[in-house]
C-alpha cells in the first residue's frame, strides 16, 4: 500500500531507525488514527522496502542488547519517497467513514433502533473530539511536534465538528 510506504519512507528520510522505533513513532504521533497502519504492517513493510532496494538495513548490536536492524533510505528510496508524495497528493480525495455503512442502512431498522445507532455514532464522534481537543492542547506548544502533525490534528478536529453538525441535521430528519 502506497500510504504505508510513504509513512515509512518519510520517517526514515528524517533519520535511520529500527522497525520497532518506526512503530513507536507511529504510535506516539497517533498516525494509526488517520491512516490505516498496524504494527505488523510496519515490520512487513520494512522487509518489503528493503527487498525493493528502497531502504537498507544494517544489523547493529549495542552492549548487551540483542541485535537489531537499523534501516536507512537509499537513493532509490529518496526518489520513491518524492514520487509517492506527488502521486498521492495528485489523487482525488476520498473520505471513507466506516459508520456510513450504518447510515445507508438505517431505514432497514425500526425508528427506535435507528436513533440508537445514531446515538452510538454521536457518542463515538464526541469521544474522538475530546481526544483531539486533549491532544491539540497537550501538543500545541510542544517543540518536538512538527507543524505538519499539528495541522493533521486540527484537520481532524474540523472534520469532527462537521460530522457533529451533520449528525444534528440527520437527527432533525
Amino acid at each position: 500500500m502506497a500510504t504505508i510506504d510513504l509513512i515509512v519512507l518519510g520517517i526514515l528520510k528524517k533519520e535511520p531507525m529500527s522497525a520497532y522505533d518506526i512503530q513507536k513513532l507511529v504510535e506516539y504521533r497517533n498516525i494509526s488514527k488517520w491512516v490505516k497502519i498496524s504494527t505488523p504492517s510496519i515490520y512487513k513493510k520494512a522487509i518489503q522496502l528493503e527487498e525493493k532496494g528502497l531502504i537498507r538495513g544494517e544489523i547493529v548490536k549495542e552492549g548487551k542488547m540483542p541485535e537489531k536492524v537499523i534501516y536507512s533510505l537509499t537513493d532509490a528510496g529518496e526518489a520513491e519517497f518524492e514520487q509517492l508524495m506527488f502521486e498521492i497528493s495528485e489523487k482525488p480525495i476520498n473520505l471513507f467513514l466506516d459508520f456510513n455503512a450504518v447510515i445507508v442502512n438505517l431505514d432497514s431498522l425500526p425508528p427506535e433502533k435507528q436513533k440508537s445507532c445514531i446515538a452510538e455514532i454521536e457518542e463515538n464522534i464526541s469521544t474522538l473530539k475530546s481526544y483531539l481537543e486533549y491532544n491539540i492542547q497537550k501538543k500545541e506548544n510542544e517543540p518536538s511536534i512538527p507543524a505538519t502533525g499539528m495541522a493533521v490534528l486540527r484537520q481532524q478536529y474540523v472534520l469532527v465538528e462537521a460530522i457533529q453538525g451533520w449528525i444534528a441535521s440527520l437527527k432533525e430528519n
